[in-house]
């Protein structure tokens, strides 16, 4: 079986995308799985991870004050991230993550909510937010690490 890393490589190298990613709380899994591919390197540029608010400040140029306003785990964060993937990179299409893995959460940013952003040259930011639930932290940062594939796939079947 394949897997949807060797999807997502296979697809972006037919379709001369090159891609970024910009990881929190997964902490580069994204990045890592695709570059576990061999010939990763033609379509894989660079891999942000930015597990604090002042890297994505500075790596990423996420705004403090979105950060202040809605929380670095939001949709508006990930959508600055993956679009501060593709401006600070030579990336085509940028896929974004910020989360909760746990343990721990609160009521209104429970354990296991991740949100997540592509982004695409010339295109608008898509921005979705997933509650996987409190099924432990490992398990929520493998969820996210194969929801956000699965987000670059559904980005390359509209290339």
């Amino acid at each position: 079986m394949t897997t949807l890393a060797a999807q997502v490589v296979e697809k972006a190298k037919q379709q001369a995308v090159v891609i970024a990613t910009a990881e929190s709380c997964t902490g580069g899994l994204v990045g890592a799985s695709l570059t576990d591919i061999p010939g990763s390197s033609a379509m894989f540029d660079t891999g942000f991870v930015t597990y604090s608010n002042a890297a994505k400040m500075r790596l990423l140029s996420v705004g403090e004050t979105t950060l202040d306003q809605f929380g670095a785990v939001s949709e508006n964060v990930a959508a600055q991230m993956a679009q501060g993937a593709l401006d600070n990179s030579k990336a085509t299409l940028s896929v974004a993550i910020t989360g909760i893995a746990g343990p721990g959460g609160s009521d209104h940013k429970p354990e296991g909510l991740v949100c997540f952003a592509t982004a695409q040259r010339g295109r608008s930011v898509l921005t979705q937010t997933i509650e996987f639930g409190a099924i432990g932290r490992e398990n929520v940062r493998f969820a996210a690490r194969d929801h956000a594939l699965m987000l670059l796939l559904d980005a390359l079947g509209d290339t």
